[in-house]
């Protein structure tokens, strides 16, 4: 099945670098000017000098909670928060709105989510019928495969949720090529037809997304003649990331920029390390400049075997906000890294609370070379100045600490 949507997919490495960060000034400036959230979140920047990924990461990280709260204070004037750069009318044909609420423009652009790359990776090809499962109503879910659909020639029967036999019913006399949707609801549509006794030989490929997908899901819809691939995007910047028939990782897509930050922080972390997705978007309609996902991953090393030469990602890994609550107070990522940010011989820090309800333990893992009780001794004082909280602090050799991404983990009994 290997071939590719575009030529942008096999560009060299370099080539496709030195295009995103040549096209990264002007969007910033973009962004600053057009945008009145961004005039206020980059008023001190100079956009000619974000040239690099060095420069971008100076930036500062724009996360979900943020854009929420610019919305809700500015929803008599401007229902976006000020991130839009076009308003109501023939430039925005559709509004969304995600859980908060977040409310997300749709522009003109042809494949306005640039989830038609995906869908090729998958396995959809010009003039197939889709059988489109994905919610067409509040969330853009929908209009985002649909688009994507369009763009590549296909057909879509806007099956959206719910109402199993007339989805089995509508796949059986369509014959429709695939299926596209959450993978909890086609497994639903299987199991129904079968119980119908109703064959859907036509449907013989997927793509998936919202949800997790495990191999033995996988492999249980191959039993049953349909290859399964995923995709990974957000209402907020469309595609970010989908599978290929390699199956290891998720490639990127060609037009964002991604980042791998430490959780409560905007700093990158060394390649393979888990940590917060941060991602910058081209998209001139909704220019979001280091969106903060909330989401964990990491970089894979390599290039995908199916000769796609853009950086591959180990997909969804959990979430990035690990605030948790201890002895009544509040202790947020960000503090752990305030922490660790005042002591050069840090390497990686991890807060750990132990104990049961109303008997709280805080200790403070930190990788370091150095052991002397010296530093035990300031950073258990700076972590109480900080989370006003009092904690043991236990040295460790670096590499010790677990790769999943977590600065705080509760290992409290709730028993």
């Amino acid at each position: 099945m290997t071939s590719f949507y575009d030529t942008l997919e096999t560009r060299a490495p370099a080539d496709r670098e030195a295009d995103l960060l040549r096209a990264l000034p002007a969007q910033v400036a973009h962004a600053r000017s057009q945008s009145a959230a961004f005039a206020e979140i980059l008023a001190d920047v100079n956009p000619t000098e974000i040239n690099t990924r060095a420069a971008l990461a100076r930036l500062p990280v724009t996360r979900k909670h943020e854009l929420l709260e610019r919305q809700q204070a500015q929803r008599s004037q401007n229902p976006f928060g000020g991130f839009a750069t076009i308003g109501f009318g023939a430039q925005m044909p559709r509004v969304f709105a995600s859980p908060g609420p977040i409310y997300e423009p749709e522009g003109t652009r042809r494949d306005y989510w640039r989830m038609a790359r995906a869908m090729y990776a998958a396995g959809f090809r010009a003039g197939e019928l889709i059988h489109n499962c994905f919610s067409y109503h509040f969330v853009p879910a929908g209009s985002m495969m649909e688009s994507g659909a369009h763009a590549m020639g296909c057909t879509v029967f806007p099956g959206g949720t719910g109402q199993t036999e007339q989805q089995v019913q509508a796949m059986a006399e369509l014959r429709p090529a695939g299926y596209i949707g959450t993978p909890s609801f086609l497994k639903l549509i299987v199991e129904k037809a079968a119980e119908m006794q109703v064959p859907l030989p036509t449907v013989t490929k997927a793509l998936l997304s919202a949800e997790a997908f495990p191999p033995s899901l996988r492999d249980w819809f191959l039993e049953r003649g349909v290859t399964g691939y995923q995709c990974y995007g957000t209402a907020d910047l469309g595609l970010i990331a989908y599978e290929t028939e390699a199956r290891e990782g998720l490639v990127l897509d060609e037009h964002v920029i991604v980042e791998i930050v430490r959780p409560g922080t905007g700093d990158p972390v060394p390649e393979g390390e888990v940590g917060e997705l941060v991602v910058t978007t081209l998209n001139t309609d909704y220019p979001l400049i280091r969106f903060g996902t909330g989401d964990l991953s990491a970089v894979l090393p390599g290039p995908c075997p199916t000769g796609r030469t853009n950086t591959r990602i180990k997909g969804w890994m959990g979430r990035a906000d690990q605030t948790t609550k201890v002895r009544g107070m509040f202790v947020h990522p960000g503090q752990v890294a305030a922490i660790a940010s005042r002591f050069p011989q840090v390497l990686r820090a991890r807060l750990v609370v132990r104990g049961e309800m109303a008997n709280d333990q805080m200790v403070l893992q930190v990788e370091t070379t150095e052991t002397s009780g010296g530093l035990a001794t300031q950073l258990a004082e700076v972590t109480r100045e900080i989370t006003k909280l009092r904690g043991e602090v236990e040295l460790v050799a670096p590499g010790s600490l677990p790769n999943d991404g977590k600065v705080i983990e509760d290992a409290r009994s709730y028993r």
